[in-house]
C-alpha cells in the first residue's frame, strides 16, 4: 500500500491470519488456546450455559457503559457498542447496538499485537485507547475505542472492547467533521492505540492530552472512564467464569462460537443460487459549495458457501465523503448480520470467514491517509451496506425458503445535523439530533415496512426521549412525528420516516450548524421488485421564523405551512448560524417499498389514509386507491382508477401490444414477485405470463420503460434535483410489456446502469 504521507501505511490494519499472527508476537507474550480436541470434546449443555455467559457478559459492557455516560448519544440513542474477542483479537462476541462500531474492533486488536507487543508491551492491567479509523475500533475520529487484554495464570486469554461516538474530539468544526474539510487535517486527527490504563491505573497526561481536544471534555471524560469501566465489568464477569469451568473449556466454547457461526453462515450460503448481483450508489456533494455526484458500485459474487463483495468501479476519494478500510468492511457486516445471519450467533470472527472484499486502495470506500473521513460512517460505509443490502435482497428473493428475510433497503442513511454554541447554563455545547435514528425500515415480501423503527446498522438504535434533548440542549422542539406519505410505495410499504422541527431556547447567542446529509437529490432507500424507493431527505433553515411570536401568543406551530419565515433549503454539506429567530427543519429518510403499489390491498391503503401514513393524493395517484366518504377503498372506482394508471404506463412505455407467447406460470420457479423461470432460462411475468427475457442475462434494459421527472415519483421525493446537484435526476420505471407490471421502480441519475445480475437457476438445494 502507498500513501501521500511516507510511512501512514503503517496504520492501515487488515485482517491477518491467526496462526501467522500468533507467531509473530514476541515469546514473552504467551498466548491461550486449545487444540481442536477441546472443542470437539464439549458437551452440549456445558457449551449453551457458557455461550449465553459471554452474551450476558457483553450485554452487562452496554449497561456499564450506558450507566457511566452522561453523553445523550449513548444514553439515550445507543451510539456505542461492544464486543469479547479470543487472545488473537477475533470476535467471538458483539453487541446488538451499533454494529458499524463493532465490525472494526477485531483490526484495532490485530495492530496493538503487530505494533505494541514489544514496546510499549502489553501487560496484565492495561488498556488501549485509539479512534484511528485506518487502525480500526471505528470509522472515523469521533468513533473512540477502550479495548483491553485480559490475562488469567499469565497468559493472554482474550480482549474486551468498547466503543462509542465522542460529540467532540477537535478540529476546526464543532462535531470535529466539516464539510470544508481536503484531508484529516481539517478534522480531529486520529490517534493510534495508546496506553490509557496501566497497571489498572487510568494514566492522567494520557486521559488529559485526550480530553483536552475537545469542546465539551466533561463529557468525552465520562466516556472515557465508561469505557474502561465497561471492560472492567467484562474482565471481572470473564475471571469468575474462567474460575468455574477452567480456561480451557471457555475458550474451547469461544471457538466454538465461531466455527458455529461460520458453518451455518456457510450451509445458508450453500442452499442459495450462485451468481452476481450489481447495485450502484451515489454520495452528494464531496463539500460545502460542491454540486458533483460520486459513485459507489458493488458486484456481490455468490460461488458455493463464498460472498465476494466488489467494489471496483467506485469513485476516488474526494473531499470529505471518504471511509476508510474499516467503513466498508463495517457496511457490509451491518447488512450481513440481519440479513443473512439474523439466526446465528453474532461471532464477526467466523462470520466474517466467508467473505472476501475488493475494494481498491484512494477510493471512496477505501480512503488512503490523509483523506478526510469525517462523514465515513453515515455517507460511504452507510451506503456501502445499503448496495450490499439490495443485492442480498435479490438473491434471497429467488428462493422460497429464504424469502422471509427478503426486506428493502431501510432509511439509507443518518441525517447529520450538529448544533454548538452556548447551552442554558452558559457552558458550550455540541449536541447531534439524534431524531434520525427513528427511520423507516424497508418493505418484506409479505410485510410492510416497520414505521419509524430505527437505523438498520443500529438494531438497539433510538430516538433521544424529547425531554432530553431539551435538557441537554439550548432548543425548544415545535414537533416531532411521522411523516406521511414518506414511506416507499410498493405491494407492501416501506416504513414511514419522521422530522423533527426546532428552535434555539434560553441561550444568548446564535448557534452554529453543520448539515451534511445525502440522498436529498437521489434516493438512498432503494425499493425492489418494483417497489418505489424511500422519500429523499430535507433539512430546511426557517430564516426569521415568527415562532417566537406565535409561541407568546399561546399557539404552537405545527406544520411549515404555520410558520412564516424564510426558507433556506440546507445543501448536502453545509456549515452555517441557525440565529435566534430560526427554525431547524429535519426530516429523514424512510424504507423503501417491495412490489408494484399497484398491486397494493385497497384495503390497506385505505387504512394508511386513516392512519395518516399516506394521503388520499398518493392513494389515488399512486396506489391508483379511490375511497368512499366512509374512508373504504370503492372497489369499482379503484378498479378503474388502476385501470387508467396502467393505460397511462403503457402509453408513456410505448407499449402496444404484448411480445411473444404467453407462458403457464403454474409450478414456476420464483424469481421475486414480479418475475418467475420457465424451462429453467426463460423468465416470464408472474401475473401475465408474458416472456420478459434470458435469466443471466441484462433482460430488465430491453423492457419498455419511462423516465420522468422526480416528482412523478409522488409527494415523498423532492421534485427538483438541480437544487443539489448538476446531474438530471430522473424517475424510472422498467415494467412488463403485457400487464404493465412495475418491475423496477428507481430516482436516480439519468445515466443510472440498468441492472444486469446473472445468476443460475440450478443452484441451490431448495429452489
Amino acid at each position: 500500500m502507498s500513501s501521500p504521507i511516507p510511512g501512514a501505511e503503517v496504520y492501515h490494519s487488515r485482517p491477518v491470519d491467526p496462526e501467522q499472527l500468533r507467531v509473530s508476537v514476541p515469546a514473552s507474550l504467551r498466548l491461550h488456546t486449545v487444540g481442536q480436541d477441546a472443542i470437539d470434546n464439549l458437551d452440549p449443555l456445558t457449551y449453551e450455559v457458557i455461550r449465553h455467559r459471554l452474551w450476558s457478559i457483553t450485554d452487562e459492557m452496554g449497561e456499564t457503559l450506558k450507566r457511566m455516560s452522561g453523553s445523550v448519544v449513548v444514553t439515550e440513542a445507543n451510539d456505542f457498542d461492544f464486543a469479547l474477542c479470543d487472545e488473537v483479537g477475533q470476535e467471538v462476541q458483539i453487541g446488538l447496538y451499533n454494529t458499524f462500531l463493532s465490525a472494526s474492533l477485531d483490526l484495532a486488536v490485530y495492530w496493538t499485537l503487530q505494533h505494541r507487543a514489544d514496546n510499549p508491551g502489553i501487560n496484565e492491567g492495561d488498556m488501549f485507547l485509539c479512534n484511528d479509523p485506518w487502525v480500526g475500533g471505528g470509522l472515523h475520529q469521533n468513533d473512540a475505542t477502550v479495548f483491553a487484554p485480559f490475562f488469567f495464570d499469565g497468559e493472554l486469554f482474550g480482549w474486551s472492547s468498547a466503543v462509542a461516538h465522542q460529540l467532540d474530539v477537535g478540529g476546526v468544526a464543532p462535531g470535529s467533521w466539516t464539510p470544508r474539510a481536503q484531508d484529516v487535517f481539517w478534522e480531529s486527527l486520529p490517534t493510534p492505540p495508546i496506553k490509557v490504563v496501566r497497571d489498572n491505573v487510568l494514566q492522567r497526561d494520557v486521559a488529559d492530552m485526550w480530553t483536552r481536544r475537545s469542546r465539551t471534555p466533561m463529557l468525552v471524560s465520562l466516556d472515557l472512564r465508561a469505557k474502561v469501566g465497561a471492560n472492567h465489568t467484562a474482565q471481572a464477569r470473564l475471571r469468575r467464569l474462567l474460575e468455574t469451568y477452567g480456561p480451557d473449556t471457555v475458550k474451547a466454547v469461544m471457538k466454538r462460537i465461531m466455527d458455529d457461526a461460520e458453518q451455518r453462515l456457510r450451509a445458508k450460503l450453500r442452499e442459495l443460487p450462485d451468481g452476481t448481483w450489481h447495485a450502484t450508489g451515489y454520495q452528494e456533494h464531496s463539500g460545502q459549495g460542491d454540486r458533483g455526484l460520486y459513485k459507489i458500485v458493488l458486484a456481490m459474487t455468490k460461488s458455493g458457501d463464498r460472498l465476494t463483495f466488489d467494489f471496483r468501479g467506485t469513485a476516488a476519494q474526494t473531499g470529505m465523503i471518504n471511509c476508510p478500510y474499516s467503513g466498508v468492511r463495517a457496511g457490509i457486516m451491518s447488512a450481513l448480520l440481519p440479513v443473512l445471519a439474523g439466526d446465528i450467533p453474532w461471532a464477526g470472527g467466523g462470520l466474517m470467514r466467508c467473505f472476501d472484499i475488493i475494494a481498491e486502495e484512494g477510493t471512496m470506500i477505501n480512503a488512503s491517509f490523509p483523506a478526510a473521513v469525517g462523514k465515513g460512517p453515515v455517507g460511504p460505509a452507510w451506503a456501502a451496506g445499503n448496495l450490499v443490502n439490495e443485492c442480498l435482497a435479490k438473491m434471497l428473493d429467488a428462493r422460497p425458503h429464504a424469502r422471509k428475510s427478503v426486506q428493502s433497503v431501510c432509511g439509507g442513511t443518518f441525517d447529520m445535523v450538529a448544533l454548538a454554541g452556548l447551552d442554558q447554563r452558559q457552558y458550550p455545547f455540541v449536541s447531534l439530533v439524534m431524531d434520525a435514528m427513528a427511520g423507516g425500515y424497508g418493505a418484506g415480501v409479505d410485510r410492510d415496512g416497520v414505521d419509524t423503527g430505527g437505523a438498520f446498522v443500529i438494531p438497539m438504535g433510538r430516538a433521544p426521549d424529547a425531554e432530553m434533548t431539551e435538557f441537554t440542549s439550548p432548543v425548544l422542539l415545535l414537533w416531532r412525528r411521522e411523516e406521511t406519505d414518506s414511506g416507499g410505495p410498493g405491494a407492501q410499504r416501506g416504513g414511514v420516516s419522521g422530522s423533527v422541527c426546532l428552535v434555539p431556547h434560553d441561550t444568548p447567542a446564535p448557534l452554529a450548524g453543520v448539515f451534511s446529509g445525502t440522498g436529498k437529490a437521489t434516493t438512498q432507500n432503494a425499493g425492489l421488485a418494483g417497489g418505489y424507493p424511500g422519500n429523499t431527505q430535507l433539512d430546511i433553515v426557517l430564516r426569521g421564523s415568527d415562532v417566537l411570536g406565535t409561541l407568546a401568543a399561546g399557539r404552537v406551530p405545527r406544520s411549515l405551512d404555520e410558520i412564516t419565515a424564510t426558507r433556506d433549503v440546507m445543501g448536502g454539506e453545509v456549515e452555517t448560524f441557525i440565529g435566534l429567530e430560526d427554525a431547524v427543519y429535519v426530516h429523514w429518510q424512510s424504507g423503501g417499498g417491495y412490489g408494484d403499489p399497484l398491486h397494493r390491498d385497497p384495503a390497506a391503503v385505505a387504512e394508511d389514509v386513516r392512519e395518516a401514513k399516506v394521503s388520499e393524493r398518493a392513494a389515488h395517484e399512486i396506489y391508483g386507491v379511490v375511497l368512499n366518504p366512509d374512508g373504504a377503498a370503492d372497489v369499482d372506482a379503484t378498479r378503474r382508477q388502476r385501470e387508467q394508471l396502467s393505460a397511462a404506463r403503457r402509453s408513456a412505455a410505448g407499449i402496444t401490444e404484448a411480445r411473444g407467447r404467453r407462458a403457464d406460470v403454474t409450478g414456476a420457479e420464483t424469481l421475486d414477485v414480479n418475475q418467475a423461470l420457465v424451462d429453467g432460462q426463460t423468465v416470464v411475468c408472474r401475473h401475465c405470463g408474458t416472456g420478459l427475457g434470458t435469466l443471466g442475462e441484462p433482460y430488465l434494459a430491453a423492457l419498455p420503460r419511462i423516465e420522468a421527472e422526480p416528482a412523478a415519483a409522488g409527494p415523498h421525493v423532492w421534485p427538483d434535483s438541480a437544487t443539489y446537484i448538476d446531474e438530471r435526476v430522473v424517475f424510472r420505471q422498467a415494467f412488463c410489456p403485457g400487464c404493465a407490471t412495475a418491475l423496477l421502480s428507481q430516482v436516480v441519475p439519468a445515466d443510472h446502469p440498468m441492472p444486469a445480475d446473472s445468476f443460475g437457476a440450478g443452484s441451490g438445494n431448495d429452489r
